[in-house]
């Protein structure tokens, strides 16, 4: 079995920090973590997992802290997570078989990871990271701010999922401070970072400014082809919130330039004719929603609930708008298979039984 170094990098995270670590310490064979400035407990916590707390000064990059961090590291494989991350006990199993299956001919690990969730606890976005890497292989971290490793060599994905499960908000500006103080010293943005720049924009609000760093990101063609359909839905948020609908549409139709339909875009296309009752033109696209095939393998931003509960609860409503109750039913009946505990599904049953007697 592959031995496997847990590097961490923390600040003020006394509220996460056991957890995380309590969830995997007897997951890894060595646990570093690099402390960038904590100003609470963080470091006591640290100790009683390892001996390797260091301390690295923060200066706005958090490449550098990640590439120290790795550079402690002893042990055959390298491995992240943030201090909000755990690995749940149903994935304990798959981790510890994806130890064993580690060899000379793997280089990289990716492994899902679930950032957004329902109250029920099922995930409602995940997307792949690099989160495994032959130590000493030359791989490094890139980026002051959403930082990523530039891998090489063998690649493999695994089942292990992450969970990222904040307890408090972080600071809501740092990033976009972040990208600011690096444009005003003159730093060019590398495609990726301008995708990322863009959307801090949209999340500020910044709806024009966001437009105009997104719109240049797709100009230039460099971008990779799932930022490049995330950059299209981004736009089509700004022009929303513009009140430019046709724009809005017209970005979401764009992205079908880039590859093949994705269930979530054609889910924004559908919820715009439902908006705006257009219930035939509606259905087509909730219906092409279900006709996408989930590739997570990809890479991108995936919202499980476009590829099956939630196409089908909204074709459910255009159909039962359109007089067609049968077939409203019965993907009601497919949307349970998806979520049998849904409110929703419970409200249209209730309703289709009314009908029924009524009948």
């Amino acid at each position: 079995m592959s031995a496997i170094s847990l590097c961490m990098i923390v600040r003020d995270e006394e509220d996460v920090l056991e957890r995380c670590l309590s969830s995997v310490a007897d997951l890894v064979d060595e646990i570093i973590i690099v402390d960038t400035g904590s100003q609470d407990r963080t470091r006591e916590i640290a100790r009683k997992f390892t001996d390797h707390v260091l301390e690295f000064p923060w200066v706005d990059d958090f490449a550098a802290a990640r590439n120290f961090s790795f550079s402690q590291a002893t042990c055959e494989y390298s491995m992240w997570l943030d201090a909000d991350d755990v690995i749940d006990p149903p994935e304990r199993e798959k981790f510890l078989a994806l130890k064993e299956s580690l060899g000379p001919g793997v280089d990289v690990v990716m492994l899902p990871y679930y950032t957004g969730f329902d109250s029920q606890g099922q995930v409602t976005f995940s997307y792949y990271r690099e989160r495994i890497v032959r130590t000493g292989a030359g791989m490094l971290w890139k980026g002051a701010v959403h930082e990523v490793i530039e891998t090489r060599g063998g690649v493999v994905y695994g089942g292990c999922g992450v969970s990222h499960r904040k307890q408090k908000p972080s600071d809501p500006d740092r990033n976009l401070r972040i990208f600011e103080k690096m444009l005003a010293q003159g730093t060019q943005l590398d495609p990726r970072q301008q995708f990322y720049y863009g959307r801090e924009l949209y999340y500020h609000r910044r709806w024009q400014e966001a437009l105009k760093v997104l719109r240049r990101f797709l100009r230039q063609g460099k971008g990779w082809v799932e930022n490049n359909i995330e950059a299209c839905r981004q736009c089509a948020c700004c022009w929303y919130a513009l009140g430019r609908e046709e724009r809005a549409l017209g970005a979401l139709l764009s992205s079908f330039a880039y590859d093949c339909p994705r269930a979530e875009v054609c889910c924004d296309i559908g919820q715009h004719f439902f908006d705006r009752a257009l219930w035939e033109q509606a259905a087509y696209w909730y219906e092409r929603a279900l006709a996408c095939e989930r590739r997570d393998g990809l890479g991108g931003f995936v919202q499980p609930e476009a590829y099956g509960f939630l196409p089908s609860i909204q074709l459910c409503v255009c159909y039962s708008r359109l007089g067609r109750q049968e077939e409203a039913e019965r993907y009601n009946e497919r949307a349970a298979v998806y979520q049998p505990d849904s409110p929703a599904v419970a409200y249209n049953r209730e309703y289709f039984a009314s009908l029924r007697s009524k009948a």
